[in-house]
């Protein structure tokens, strides 16, 4: 099966699938904003609302997916606000004509608020409630974040498939790698000098957030092993002060349930150059995908790989910046 390509998961094995877990589908289909799996929410006869997720093949072994279900199930078993797979026929993740996938419950939501300090204080708490957790034990099965998931294997995707425009490469290319080469070198420098990597959710940005009578946590897809900080630093936004503000909030918040070695902060801007240069090695391995030239049209222009390299040299300027740190307490 391709690895890009979902042509062959037709509503009718959808439904299939579904129906095969004993749940009868009385609503449509409602796609939901998904790109590199295919989730859709619907209601079944008895009035309830799900969600079905199917996962792109071939990107995760059973054995991690079902550490993914086990992480996020441990989090809601000690009442964190996480959204775990529901366990049908004594299993959370099932088959259909190699498609495999996963039913949720729906949730409702807001929102959540990037610029709302009350927000971001439940954040933290949330976080570090989650840490907590995860510093128990490590992922077997699933990836750490590292040179070489983030830098190293996406320099030579974006090299192999060839997608920075010709009269680009010269440019683009000289500004990606001094900032793989610095990154590399301020990243190794800070990742030995901390505690040593948890079990994360690794993709806690706005989007992964609802908000309900607090905030709840949802797509443990990308969870990863890996330094503390890498959930935390995206939810800073705005300038530096701003930032600083941000970061003493959650921070505060988050040392409720969990320590965080100030040590991890040298890590923030390391971690932001790793993810701009995988999401552009993502972007490129999907393109094959026709969700993504439709989703995504801008990463085939000129004008787009224009503002990566302006993007790559402001990042490689930032690298020299001195570390956001938290304010002093009096």
């Amino acid at each position: 099966m391709s690895e890009f390509h979902f042509t062959k998961l037709t509503p009718e094995l959808i439904l299939d699938g579904i129906e095969s877990l004993g749940i009868q589908v009385s609503s449509g289909l409602l796609a939901l904003n998904s790109y590199e799996n295919r989730v859709y929410q619907f209601v079944s006869e008895e009035q309830r609302r799900y969600v079905v997720k199917f996962y792109r093949p071939l990107r995760w072994t059973d054995e991690q997916i079902l550490e993914e279900h086990q992480f996020s199930q441990r989090l809601k078993d000690e009442d964190i606000s996480v959204v775990a797979p529901l366990s049908l026929n004594g299993k959370t993740l099932h088959e259909i004509n190699g498609y495999r996938f996963t039913l949720f419950e729906s949730v409702g939501g807001r929102q959540f608020e990037v610029d709302n300090l009350d927000q971001l204080e439940s954040v933290g708490r949330m976080l570090g409630r989650i840490h907590r957790v995860g510093h128990t034990a490590l992922f077997e099965h699933r990836l750490a974040i590292s040179i070489e998931t983030h830098l190293s294997e996406p320099r030579k995707t974006l090299q192999a498939y060839e997608i920075v425009p010709a009269h680009l490469q010269q440019p683009f290319y000289v500004i990606l790698d001094q900032l793989i080469e610095r990154t590399t070198e301020y990243y190794q420098a800070a990742i030995n000098n901390i505690d040593g990597a948890i079990r994360l959710h690794a993709d806690v940005h706005p989007g992964n957030i609802l908000w309900r009578d607090g905030p709840m946590l949802v797509d443990f897809d990308d969870c990863r092993n890996g330094p503390a900080i890498q959930d935390l630093w995206m939810m800073l936004s705005g300038d530096r002060q701003q930032q600083l503000l941000q970061l003493d909030v959650l921070v505060s918040a988050y040392e409720e349930f969990h320590d965080l070695d100030p040590k991890e902060l040298h890590l923030i801007e390391p971690l932001r150059a790793m993810r701009m240069v995988h999401y552009m090695a993502w972007l490129a391995v999907r393109w094959q995908d026709p969700a993504f030239p439709q989703a995504f049209p801008w990463f085939g222009e000129d004008k787009y790989w224009e503002g990566q390299i302006l993007a790559l040299k402001e990042q490689f300027a930032a690298l020299d910046e001195p570390p956001l740190s938290l304010l002093p307490q009096y």
